[in-house]
């Protein structure tokens, strides 16, 4: 059964499923659907409009669901969607989209089965996979897309609209400014490429042979330091079309990210391409509705 604790409060406008637990001090909002078997732990809040699936556990002090600390925020009814199973630990916060961002259409979306730990922030518009793992303090800016199956390490930073290839690392205090290939290990502040994530591309079971033609694939892209440059990738984008290991789906996967980054990105992000916000989006901030 559904127990919420007296000292909690759930809003007459909320809905909880079954065998929900509400510990103390904790509070659920309106507008906001709690999946079976969620358990939220002491003063962990729950703001709408929001709705998470089944299983998620949130530790004290998580506050999920509030409005975006963004200027373009027109305070319209956007949306945060959680899916299941996922653990938020302490001081975790995660705010609905915007308006603006089309390609969010106003929510910002966790998956399945993702472990983000103490102190993590995600903000507006951000989607977040399946089965990834944000370890301490780690800042994402709004618009991010993080693909399924990768680790973030702690005290990590992100700039808004990059996105990162699934099954990549990215170690701890590093700076991410720009899209983070697929199958890749990303390391400090200038996001320098340091090989391929073997270990992590065989726990999930990645055939061996897949991890070999990768492997070759990433020598050719990303050569030693001061050998980088767009005509350098793009004939190592070539040389790995003509050795055919494009029939491997994962490099073909590698390979595609890439090629979409060098000839669509800005400063290195795709999605900064599609963004959709204007200056007059943030006017009443800086009051140039009072001008003429």
């Amino acid at each position: 059964m559904t127990t919420i604790h007296p000292t909690a409060y759930v809003d007459p406008r909320a809905e909880l499923g079954q065998g929900v637990e509400v510990d103390a001090f904790s509070y659920v909002g309106p507008d906001v659907r709690v999946g079976d078997g969620c358990k939220l732990g002491p003063r962990a809040t729950l703001l709408g409009p929001a709705e998470f699936g089944a299983r998620n556990v949130f530790f004290s002090g998580c506050v999920l669901g509030a409005a975006p600390q963004d200027l373009k925020f027109k305070g319209g009814p956007t949306r945060l969607a959680v899916g299941a199973e996922n653990i938020f630990r302490e001081h975790v916060t995660v705010h609905r989209g915007t308006e603006v961002d089309r390609q969010s259409a106003g929510v910002t979306r966790i998956g399945d089965h993702n472990l983000i730990m103490v102190g993590v922030h995600v903000a507006h518009d951000v989607h977040i996979g399946d089965h990834v793992i944000i370890a301490n303090a780690v800042q994402l800016a709004g618009h991010i897309r993080i693909e399924d199956c990768v680790v973030i390490g702690g005290a990590s930073a992100m700039h808004h609209f990059v996105t990162v290839g699934r099954h990549a690392y990215i170690a701890g205090v590093t700076r991410v400014t720009h899209d983070v290939p697929p199958y890749m290990k990303v390391f400090g502040y200038e996001q320098e490429v340091r090989g391929v994530n073997v270990e992590g591309l065989r726990r999930w079971r990645v055939p061996d042979e897949s991890i070999g033609k990768v492997k070759r694939a990433a020598r050719l892209l990303y050569a030693r330091r001061g050998e980088h440059s767009p005509l350098r990738t793009g004939a190592a984008l070539q040389e790995i079309e003509a050795d055919g290991l494009m029939q491997d789906e994962h490099v073909r996967y590698l390979v595609e990210f890439v090629r979409r980054k060098l000839e669509v990105g800005v400063y290195g992000r795709v999605r900064e391409r599609y963004r959709t916000d204007q200056d007059d989006d943030r006017a009443a901030f800086y009051g140039r509705e009072k001008e003429g």
